[in-house]
């Protein structure tokens, strides 16, 4: 099977909107990597060496709450079930470690409630650990099994060695995949996700406040989680939700932690103001045709199941392309509705979205002569 790219009928040119004071093309941070993306469309805002592999360091903790929330979703653990504190934990991730603790006492038991709570609002890197042996039986278990559900996930570049993101050159992760992780489990545990924006939580008596700094700021910031790996610097995945929009950003590589809270801050500021929405397809628009094999018909329409639209710059917006991209040619039966392939949209060169799309039609099965034809196709597009 080939892969076949098929340009769309619509060229989508942009009309020139009112100026603002941003110049969306001229944007630049200070940080390293950079992956911002819109939360209702999907639409890539800025990215920045998004894909370059680098330590985790706490924001290896998004992945393993998001094992132990798909873990309740599925009833095979509640906010109820206790579990225990090793020495393991103590040492590596409680009072004697001198890192980010909830200071679980050795041998005491702790509520999986408190766990997370300890996780999401102080980055407890012995909560991580608890919830890691409890799960699975040890730390390395568990890592395994973060690193499956990163795949099942779709994030295929991110690998874990530890429940805390502690020191490991095995843990390795991209920017691209913690805001891709991060706007998934803000849509998929919207119970859960709220622990994240708590300013402050009360365990054990014991006070402990949110290390994410731009949750207190009143700016919109919602969630989720701060970094530091020594030799690649700072780095934060966040979110936030202004005049109805949202959008997840993940950014590494920046000097102190004051470089980071200013260039997250104005990275989210920019992402509010210089885009605008374009409708490009309503539900159920053609956006192109695929070849069919064997059929009744030579061809069948692909349309998208939803409304298809993009953030686009206020300014200087670019030109607009679009292909739609499938397995040629498509083979018998075509069911009605069936996903046959992506449609690709870029501004300029950069790669806004790609959305499935489906078979307008089912076709039946051609005649021997129409079957014939095909096969011959076929075998001339393979020797070419």
């Amino acid at each position: 099977m080939h892969i076949r790219l098929v340009s769309l009928f619509i060229a989508l040119v942009l009309l020139v909107c009112t100026p603002l004071a941003v110049q969306a093309q001229a944007f630049e941070t200070k940080a390293k990597q950079v992956y911002l993306i819109d939360a209702e469309t999907g639409t890539v805002l800025f990215a920045k060496d998004e894909n370059a592999p680098v330590p985790p360091a706490s924001l290896a903790k998004l992945m393993t709450m998001e094992v132990v929330f798909d873990a309740i979703r599925r009833n095979e653990l509640t906010l109820d079930t206790e579990f225990a504190v090793s020495e393991h934990a103590w040492r590596t991730g409680g009072a004697p470690s001198g890192t980010s603790t909830m200071f679980a006492a050795l041998k005491s038991r702790v509520r999986v409630g408190d766990l997370i709570q300890g996780v999401t609002v102080q980055l407890a890197n012995d909560a991580c650990i608890i919830l890691a042996e409890g799960m699975t039986g040890s730390e390395e278990a568990f890592a395994e099994r973060m690193t499956k559900r990163a795949r099942e996930l779709g994030l295929s570049a991110s690998t874990f060695h530890n429940a805390t993101g502690l020191p490991d050159p095995k843990n390795i992760v991209t920017m691209r995949d913690m805001a891709l992780l991060a706007r998934h489990i803000q849509t998929s545990y919207p119970d859960f996700f709220r622990y994240y924006s708590q300013a402050e939580f009360e365990w054990n008596k014991i006070l402990q406040r949110n290390r994410t700094p731009l949750i207190s700021a009143n700016i919109g910031v919602d969630g989720f989680a701060t970094g530091f790996a020594e030799g690649f610097g700072y780095a934060m995945v966040a979110t936030m939700q202004k005049d109805g929009r949202r959008v997840f950003l993940a950014l590494g590589g920046l000097a102190s932690d004051k470089e980071r809270i200013e260039e997250t801050r104005k990275i989210l500021d920019w992402s509010m103001t210089a885009f605008e929405k374009k409708r490009l397809f309503e539900a159920g628009d053609a956006v192109g045709e695929a070849s069919v094999y064997g059929g009744a018909v030579s061809h069948v329409q692909l349309v998208t199941h939803d409304a298809v639209d993009v953030l686009v710059p206020v300014n200087n917006p670019e030109r607009l392309s679009a292909k739609v991209i499938y397995r040629w040619p498509l083979a018998m039966p075509v069911k009605a509705g069936a996903q046959a392939g992506t449609l690709k949209i870029w501004s300029g060169e950069r790669l806004l979205r790609e959305v499935p799309v489906e078979t307008a039609a089912a076709v039946g099965e051609g005649s021997l002569a129409s079957r014939a034809a095909d096969a011959l196709q076929e075998l001339l597009f393979f020797w070419l």
